[in-house]
């Protein structure tokens, strides 16, 4: 077993919350029958902070949260290709056209990933070239017309949702060994991204000696198929935080938080050694448990500031962490009569003071900060 020195033990958050912020439930919506896998607001374009989408069965559906906990329905879209298989979307993320058309873009266990110009309400672009089902896509918050996506393939794929390109192929020698399940960018490094999965490890990648190609990207006129696609064969570090499957990790600064299935989140400082790329060591700063999460594909959410974090578990419960306080602080930890089915991602707003779930048994609930002078005490366990 390794040994920690005296003085660098990782500080565990304590599960008394501080009631800094109080939440109550305002809304719960039955979407349908098939589990909701994945909820995401819209931080991309200030425009439409308020809207979020939702994705579960073959459906992709956007919503926009209104005063008094109205949740209204704006679209819906059902993937009929009979080409492939009945799809079942995992993940859903906001992105842009250059022109600042929102586009929300989708992906499941076909591997097919779906581009939808909501300001058109039209199919923009179909995604062709992961070899299984795609577990999660995230956006580059600096330049929104990229997206990188994890797959069961074993890879994380860069795009272009602008011209339709595969830029980059992040696998290989170095790459995963099984199933990607999460993958981020970092919030101010345009260069980096963090991946991890089920060989139990975090990778982080860099794209700076590849970077022309991402330019390129960007005027590709010809057929996006004959673009020169690139492979990113080794990370610049590996970490092995977690002794089981990884499903979620996101940055924190140039921290990364990460969650297994240990009923904990982690947050770490990777350190890499200049004289051999791929090796360093790691700090475990902080834990946040997280009681009853101990299935996979459970996934956290922060705000736009990442000032907390949001993590449902397997019993219909949310813990509300704050992130940027040592010892960690629990916020809130939400729970209600009739939220018993697992939560798989939450989503916070902008500010951090609405949050959503999505649940197994197909539901959204939606829950809103209120007063201390008016909060109700049936948002705490």
């Amino acid at each position: 077993m390794a040994r920690i020195p005296l003085g660098c033990e990782p500080v565990i958050g304590s599960l008394v919350p501080s009631k800094k912020r109080d939440y109550r439930v305002t809304n719960r919506l039955q979407e349908g029958k098939r589990p909701l896998y994945a909820v995401v607001f819209n931080f991309i374009d200030s425009r439409y902070f308020n809207v979020f989408a939702t994705v579960g069965g073959n459906r992709v559906t956007v919503y926009q949260c209104l005063e008094g906990g109205v949740i209204a329905v704006l679209q819906s879209y059902v993937d009929e290709d009979v080409r492939t298989k009945d799809e079942s979307f995992y993940t859903v993320t906001w992105a842009c056209n250059r022109d600042g058309s929102p586009f929300v873009v989708a992906g499941g266990i076909n591997g097919i990933i779906r581009v939808i110009d909501a300001g058109h309400e039209k199919i923009d672009k179909s995604f062709v070239g992961h070899g299984d089902s795609v577990n999660e896509i995230r956006t580059q918050p600096l330049k929104p017309s990229l997206v990188v996506s994890a797959s069961k393939d074993e890879s994380v794929r860069l795009w272009n949702v602008h011209t339709g390109v595969c830029i980059l192929i992040f696998a290989g020698a170095g790459g995963h060994r099984n199933e990607v399940l999460s993958v981020d960018f970092h919030p101010s490094d345009m260069y980096r991204i963090a991946s991890c999965g089920m060989d139990n490890t975090v990778k982080i990648w860099s794209m700076k000696e590849f970077w022309p190609s991402v330019e390129k990207s960007f005027t590709w006129t010809d057929l996006p198929s004959k673009f020169p696609t690139k492979y990113v064969q080794f990370p610049v570090f590996i970490a092995s935080v977690h002794s089981n499957y990884v499903d979620c990790n996101r940055w924190l600064g140039d921290f990364v938080l990460s969650k297994s299935v240990d009923n904990e989140i982690v947050l770490w400082e990777p350190r890499t050694k200049d004289q051999s790329p791929g090796e360093g060591t790691v700090d475990i700063l902080q834990k946040y448990p997280v009681p009853e999460c101990d299935i996979w594909f459970i996934k956290f959410s922060c705000d736009f500031h990442y000032n907390a974090a949001a993590i449902g578990n397997r019993e219909g419960k949310i813990f509300v962490w704050e992130l940027q306080t040592s010892p960690p602080s629990l916020i809130a930890r939400l729970s209600h009569a009739q939220s018993k089915s697992p939560i798989r991602q939450t989503a916070m707003s902008f500010d951090g003071s609405t949050i959503l779930s999505c649940c197994e048994d197909g539901t959204i609930w939606r829950w809103d900060a209120v007063s201390s002078s008016s909060s109700s005490s049936s948002s705490q366990v």
